[in-house]
């Protein structure tokens, strides 16, 4: 693990990981024959209260092949909730190598009040990029995308109140899977946002440095994920949300991206953040394509940020208003 430090960089905890492997990577989710027919016999086996808003679900996953854990910031009256209760869901996706954690511990998300009446779902999803993992073409486990949208959602649907108006929205690797996943299911998720996210996979600069990553560091095995970039195009084609921009086009989409330098919620000292100018390149390019596919989308291209959990909260903040929106729609 010597060579992927030294290549990754430090982590400020689980940020600057995120980031840097998001710039590095950008791989993305599938669904395959094998991983569709994966028994869907995912269980709650461990149930935790972790504060009086917070619950903690272990689901053990055939899609995975182990456990994983979802987090739950629950609604007023959940708890008193009958069998025909219902509330609209906020999914919220964390950035790579992060957890369930990462939203209640680096935001204020459990403090406001708009979200007082929705149920937030915040999964696992390791360094898994919200993807069918291809392995070498015998797939299996890990089965991210199975998991969180096969698994965890008929659960939660059955047993946790969970109604079927849904938005979705995560940071980095998980403004990547945000787009994925509503690109890829279209009529499962009613709006999208992505916070300096890795949104365009075959982008000439990202694929140079997926491949430099590679060979710098094979032992982790990122071609796991789905492949070569040139020898499995098709397949990096269909979990690239450039190239499925014209599935967007029916929801709501934001957009927010800072361009690397150190910005008011930076604190004093801080370098200039090569990897967030370089996912502003990312989120221009797909902006500049979803408005030529007609896509309903708000971009706030900030200026001045870095790719830290500040810039995360901020940007939930402003996307929130369009994310109730679309779930309160009729």
């Amino acid at each position: 693990m010597v060579r992927i430090t030294r290549i990754l960089g430090s982590r400020r905890g689980r940020g600057t990981l995120s980031a840097l492997l998001a710039a590095l990577l950008a791989l993305g989710a599938t669904v395959t024959p094998a991983a569709a027919a994966a028994p869907t016999m995912a269980r709650v086996v461990e149930k935790q209260r972790v504060r009086p808003r917070v619950v903690d679900l272990t689901i053990d996953s055939p899609a995975l092949g182990t456990t994983a854990k979802v987090r739950l910031l629950t609604p007023d009256g959940w708890e008193r909730r009958g069998l025909r209760d219902r509330w609209p869901v906020l999914y919220l996706l964390h950035g790579l190598g992060d957890s369930h954690e990462m939203w209640t511990r680096d935001s204020d998300i459990e403090r406001l009040a708009d979200l007082r009446d929705v149920l937030v779902v915040m999964p696992d999803a390791g360094y898994g990029y919200y993807t069918d993992w291809w392995n070498n073409g015998t797939y299996g486990p890990p089965a991210w995308e199975t998991f969180h949208l096969d698994e965890v959602r008929p659960i939660l649907e059955r047993h946790y109140g969970a109604g079927t108006r849904r938005a979705v929205a995560g940071l980095s690797m998980g403004g990547y899977g945000a787009l994925l996943y509503t690109a890829r299911h279209p009529g499962l998720f009613r709006a999208a946002a992505s916070y300096s996210g890795p949104v365009h996979l075959l982008h000439p600069e990202h694929v140079r440095r997926w491949l430099t990553a590679f060979e710098e560091a094979p032992e982790f095995e990122f071609h796991k994920l789905w492949g070569d970039p040139v020898a499995q195009r098709t397949i990096w084609q269909r979990h690239d949300p450039y190239a499925l921009a014209p599935r967007l086009r029916s929801v709501p989409v934001y957009l927010s991206c800072g361009d690397g330098r150190p910005g008011p919620l930076d604190p004093p000292g801080t370098a200039f953040d090569e990897i967030e100018a370089f996912l502003a390149t990312l989120n221009h390019s797909l902006a500049d394509r979803l408005r030529d596919a007609g896509a309903q989308l708000t971009t706030d291209f900030y200026g001045p940020g870095t790719h830290s959990p500040a810039y995360w909260e901020q940007s939930l903040h402003r996307s929130l208003p369009m994310l109730l929106t679309a779930l309160k729609r009729g």
